[in-house]
Order: C-alpha cells, then sequence, then structure tokens
C-alpha cells in the first residue's frame, strides 16, 4: 500500500468509528485485490465485503471497518 493510501484509510477509519449513521466507505479508489491476501491493495476489504457495503446497514458497516482495522494492524500496515 502507498503511504497516501495508507493516511487516507486511516483518517476514513477514524470519521467511521465516530459515525453512527452514514458510516464513510472505506475505498480510496486503489481498486486491485491482492492475490496472497485475498484483500483489496487500496482498502483491505474482501470482495464479499466490497459486494456487499452498498446494502449493508452501518453497524455492518462498522463491522468492516473493525475488521479493516485489525487488518491494518495484522499486516503492519499502519498510518505513519
Amino acid at each position: 500500500m502507498s503511504m497516501n493510501a495508507i493516511e487516507l484509510l486511516a483518517t476514513r477509519a477514524d470519521l467511521a468509528r465516530a459515525a453512527t449513521i452514514n458510516v464513510p466507505s472505506p475505498c480510496v479508489s486503489i481498486c486491485r485485490m491482492d492475490a496472497q491476501t485475498g484483500y483489496c491493495e487500496g482498502c483491505l476489504r474482501s470482495l464479499d465485503e466490497i459486494r456487499l457495503w452498498s446494502v449493508s446497514s452501518d453497524r455492518e458497516k462498522k463491522a468492516v471497518w473493525a475488521n479493516i482495522v485489525a487488518r491494518m494492524t495484522k499486516l503492519d500496515v499502519t498510518s505513519p
């Protein structure tokens, strides 16, 4: 992941944590799936998470964000 994508994703994660409605999308317009991890290189979502985003409740979206933050930690993808 590029530093710009990491910074943008980290900023959006902060916004998502604060949101109770209209949870923001994690998409940072870098839409490539990593064959090793199975996650998008830009937003760290799985294909199912991407596919279901538009029909997910805010509660479900916040759960996806929690998954993303955990993946950032696990993959050691942190903001500078």
